[in-house]
């Protein structure tokens, strides 16, 4: 069923591409309703429009935020055009009827994560007459096409020249779930700050700093793309995403390479992460979510070369994180070797050019790696777990040392490098490291002993000098005598055993320096 389109309401905050639209309209001879910025924008450019108030017989009023909200506006775009009764009452009160509402709301989601958005600011971009317009076009789209994406412009406007100025029941409908999922998103993430970042003392509005826990937690995600399969090839996967949220690995752009897999982002998120903790140019390799491979240098191909040196074996198949721009020489290095991904903030056209011989090899682009807060979550049977994120700064203010010898310069600085690379190794998780070079690996043991034997294992480097850092506290002193055996000088961990005295005498036995952090970085 073709609806033609002699009447638009146009009130956009986001401009893009409303002069070309609008001026698409006037080729089918539709009159322009419009309001404020938008219609002095239509008029600037040549394009009459009519203001609400000419419609309404009110003006705008209250700062702008009473415009539309009135019966003339919302019964022309309401009443049923083959309701016999609705016809009568447009006529009785000779209503304008409306078929196409073309509208976007206020950066509601924009405004709320600027660093130092005020209260004000916030209620102030709590768009009402513009869901309204949409839901009233919405729920009508038998006979209303409701326009809420800019991107759906040149869609329309090629549809409406093939059917002379109509549009199909399939694309109203189109258009009215895409509307009420907008307004659903839109309606969440205002829920979402008032719940979690609004407070009141003595009668003031507060923006928290921090989020805290919600009492209820409205999540809206909008499915971003199909994934090649699950965790197995029989599985069905998508990639969605939080509206509203940070930019994150979610939003990185694949240059070239296959369809990415489910596991292919478990590991560039993993990959991005821990990469993300270090301010030298720095390389991380990962496989199934675990480093395999990471170090810093003065060069990404250093960096790279020192990496893949931790477990040339394990690296194979590996997804790849660089903090710097990926140089041609680091390409054509990590060329060499079969990898299924890599991530970088960009690549340059030499990089380019060499890893395009690799056309399967997945390469993605951060465009944005601002440290992110909010939650992480993880699905459980009948529930979700929230959680702040563990983003708390290296502090090594906080750090004491427990031991008789104190670490040396170079101990103090691979103990930094390895207990940042630890924080991102499932638990229990061991490492051995040198200054700026993981040495071996150990993760998700059931037993901390367990995963110091694998550590040494895996270990392709000589693990003498080394040091070792553990995600948690050693339950018994038999960790710390097989770090001892191995070679390593140095140890950090948490602390917070019953028996802590008894590991430090341990390591005071062995000449060992340990120091304790206070915080533990488990990573289940």
């Amino acid at each position: 069923m073709e609806t033609k389109i002699r009447t638009a309401l146009i009130s956009v905050f986001d401009k893009t591409g409303i002069v070309e639209f609008a001026h698409a309209l006037t080729q089918w001879d539709v009159t322009i309703i419009s309001t404020g910025g938008t219609a002095r924008l239509l008029r600037d450019n040549g394009i009459a429009a009519k203001d609400v108030s000419d419609i309404t017989g009110f003006p705008e009023m209250l700062d702008g935020r009473v415009k539309t909200l009135h019966p003339r506006i919302h019964g022309g775009i309401l009443a049923i055009r083959h309701n016999q009764t609705h016809q009568q009452e447009v006529n009785k009160h000779q209503l304008t009827l409306i078929d196409m509402v073309v509208v976007n709301l206020y950066p509601f989601q924009q405004t709320a994560i600027k660093p130092a958005v005020t209260p004000e600011e916030i209620i102030e971009n709590i768009d009402i007459g513009g869901p309204t317009m949409i839901r009233a076009a919405a729920k009508n789209f038998r006979d209303v096409a409701v326009v809420v994406d800019p991107t759906d412009y040149e869609m329309l406007i090629k549809q409406m020249q093939s059917m002379r100025g109509g549009l199909s029941l399939e694309t109203r409908f189109m258009l009215a779930r895409k509307a009420f999922a907008h307004t659903a998103s839109y309606d969440a993430a205002i829920a979402d700050f008032f719940e979690n970042r609004f407070s009141t003392d003595d009668q003031q509005l507060h923006i928290a700093s921090e989020p805290i826990m919600p009492r209820r937690c409205t999540v809206t995600l909008r499915k971003r793309q199909d994934l090649r399969y699950g965790e197995n090839p029989h599985q069905q996967a998508a990639l969605y995403e939080f509206a509203g949220d940070a930019p994150g690995v979610a939003q990185a752009e694949q240059l070239q390479g296959k369809e990415l897999s489910f596991n292919n982002l478990l590991d560039l998120d993993a990959a991005w992460n821990l990469v993300s903790e270090f301010d030298e140019p720095a390389c991380v390799i990962i496989k199934h979510t675990n480093p395999c491979g990471a170090a810093t240098a003065h060069s990404l191909l250093q960096a790279y070369q020192q990496a893949n040196a931790t477990d040339p074996v394990s690296a194979f198949g590996g997804i790849l994180a660089f903090n710097r721009t990926v140089d041609g020489e680091t390409a054509r290095e990590l060329s060499k070797v079969f990898v299924e991904a890599v991530i970088a903030p960009d690549f340059d056209e030499a990089a380019r050019q060499l890893l395009a011989a690799k056309k399967n090899v997945r390469i993605m682009r951060m465009h944005n790696h601002a440290a992110r807060a909010g939650y992480d979550c993880k699905k459980i049977t009948g529930g979700l777990l929230l959680q702040s994120r563990d983003a708390d700064p290296l502090r090594q203010e906080d750090w004491k040392v427990a031991t008789k010898r104190q670490p040396t310069h170079e101990e103090l600085s691979a103990l930094q490098f390895a207990w940042k690379v630890c924080k991102h190794v499932k638990s229990n998780a061991i490492v051995f490291a040198r200054p700026g070079q993981l040495v071996g690996v150990g993760a998700g043991q059931m037993s901390r002993i367990d995963s110091v034997k694998i550590a040494a294992m895996k270990a392709r480097l000589p693990l003498a000098g080394t040091v070792v850092a553990s995600d948690a506290f050693f339950p018994f002193r038999d960790g710390v005598d097989e770090i001892a055996q191995h070679g390593a000088t140095a140890v950090i961990q948490p602390g917070g055993s019953v028996r802590d005295q008894e590991v430090i005498a341990a390591a005071d036995e062995h000449g060992l320096a340990m120091v304790l952090t206070g915080m533990r970085h488990f990573r289940h």
